[in-house]
């Protein structure tokens, strides 16, 4: 049995029949991780021993986790959420050594719930990058073709799901780091409402767009882990003190009537003809389920880039003002005082892209920049998200493509950076108005996976799970899986 051919729903029952053990499902885990990370290269930090302890641990209160679908379950984690007593190192030479001494919330949350984490997973450094090409470890590869980007920054949550070595993973998605790498992957991938979900103990790139979120195979799956890492916690100030409604019983498959808006920004320059007709092929489906869709405008998109960068770059450079050698983390052996320490810690422990990010933000925060750059930026963020609360008053749901383009090749924009910021252009809005978007597969091109975007009103992931769920059951393309 490989775990790549059930849901969670299908392992829980497996577990609860005494068909399996716990045991069974962590070793499977660990076996298939042995047979093809070395080509994929997803994982930065195992925790076997751990892990099968927990195992057995758990097979004996295997009652308790009766009515709790993630109970047993292998689970990988992106290596900028924090894990009590597992490394956690943001890809970065700068935490190479963090053992952290408390876990984040979400990982509280999962153990609560009887998950097994089986390890720490690539990503581009401090989460800044479309294509995990910007890690300090290791280069992911595209199960899919091992030649092609996995995507970023969350490129090692989607690969080792694609991969079948573990059954979802969670990710962080700032301006599309969940849904680019599940689009180039040919997974789910979600990334909830800004405060829907904490983010106590996620290592900060840029506070005001940070969100974690599950990466999974099927759109229920991703429902069950979003329900049970949701909700208020005091350790964040930031998150919403909103009901967690139970997402999986919106997985109806009825969408008679829903009406869905699709932005002309999103399918015109710069969007492959290919991606374009995965698109309309799919609105095809959805209209053949009972939806509508009509063509709208998102007018103040194309800033969307710009907007991000600068806003993104600024709290970036606050953000990681705390990694200074003194504390934790590198600190470098060729300093003779403190200024020297700074600036040597930060010079070899930073990479290139964090470097550019910080001297960006630093300037657009500087006297006599602030009002040019920063301030306008947020004037302009406020402006995307009244244009999606415009649209949202006369639809249900916005949907376009993930990604302009399939994966590129590795190596093929990593000496670009406006290229591969460019990636991020359909997913960043979503970030900067703080509402909730899903990517689905829904096509493919020459081998390569393509994604379908649905995004939601605010609090409103329920719809947006009901209507990718409904494509879904509608098509095969996510059964489709990676000849590794």
């Amino acid at each position: 049995m490989s775990l790549f051919d059930h849901t969670l729903a299908d392992l829980h029952e497996l577990l609860h029949k005494k068909e399996i053990s716990v045991s069974d499902l962590v070793s499977q885990s660990f076996q298939r991780i042995e047979e093809v990370d070395s080509k994929v290269e997803a994982f930065v930090t195992l925790n076997e021993e751990k892990a099968k302890e927990k195992a057995k641990e758990l097979e004996a209160h295997i009652k308790q986790g009766q009515g709790n679908v993630l109970f047993g379950i292998p689970v990988g984690i992106k290596d900028n959420i924090v894990t009590k007593g597992l490394r956690t190192t943001c890809a970065s030479k700068i935490l190479e050594n963090f053992d952290p001494i408390y876990n984040a919330t979400v990982m509280d949350k999962l153990e609560g719930q009887g998950a097994v984490t089986v390890g720490k997973l690539n990503m581009d450094e401090f989460a800044m990058g479309s294509s995990t090409e910007n890690s300090s470890v290791k280069k992911t590869r595209n199960p899919w073709n091992l030649e092609a980007v996995p995507g970023g920054s969350s490129g090692g949550s989607a690969a080792a799901v694609a991969a079948g070595e573990v059954p979802y993973a969670l990710g962080s998605d700032t301006g599309g780091s969940i849904r680019q790498p599940a689009s180039f992957c040919g997974v789910v991938g979600m990334k909830p409402t800004y405060g829907r979900v904490s983010r106590f103990g996620l290592v900060a790139f840029a506070s005001s767009l940070d969100q974690i979120g599950p990466i999974t195979r099927t759109v229920a799956d991703n429902a069950y882990v979003l329900e049970a890492i949701a909700g208020l916690d005091p350790m964040d100030a930031t998150s919403a003190k909103v009901e967690v409604p139970r997402f999986s019983s919106a997985l109806t498959g009825d969408i008679k009537g829903l009406k869905i808006a699709v932005p002309k920004e999103y399918l015109g320059e710069g969007v492959s003809e290919e991606v374009r007709q995965s698109v309309l092929d799919a609105l095809k489906v959805l209209e053949g389920l009972g939806a509508a869709w009509e063509e709208v405008s998102l007018p103040h998109s194309k800033y969307g880039i710009a907007t991000y960068y600068l806003l993104s770059s600024s709290e970036a450079s606050a953000n990681l003002a705390r990694f200074d050698g003194v504390r934790y983390g590198y600190r470098s052996p060729n300093a003779d005082n403190l200024m020297e320490l700074y600036k040597k810690t930060r010079a070899e422990g930073f990479g290139d892209e964090v470097k550019r990010r910080i001297m960006l933000g630093t300037f657009a925060l500087s006297s006599g920049y602030y009002d040019a750059y920063y301030k306008k930026a947020q004037k302009v963020r406020t402006l995307i998200k009244k244009d999606f609360e415009d649209v949202f008053e006369r639809y249900d749901v916005i949907i376009g493509p993930t990604t302009p383009t399939p994966a590129f090749k590795l190596g093929e924009k990593v000496d670009d950076p406006l290229t591969m910021y460019a990636n991020d252009i359909l997913t960043i809005p979503v970030n900067l108005a703080g509402v909730p978007g899903i990517s689905v597969p829904c096509g493919f091109s020459n081998g390569l996976p393509l994604g379908l975007q649905i995004i939601g009103k605010h609090f409103d992931e329920a719809t947006v799970y009901k209507v990718a769920h409904a494509f879904e059951q509608a098509t095969t393309y996510h059964k489709e899986k990676p000849a590794l």
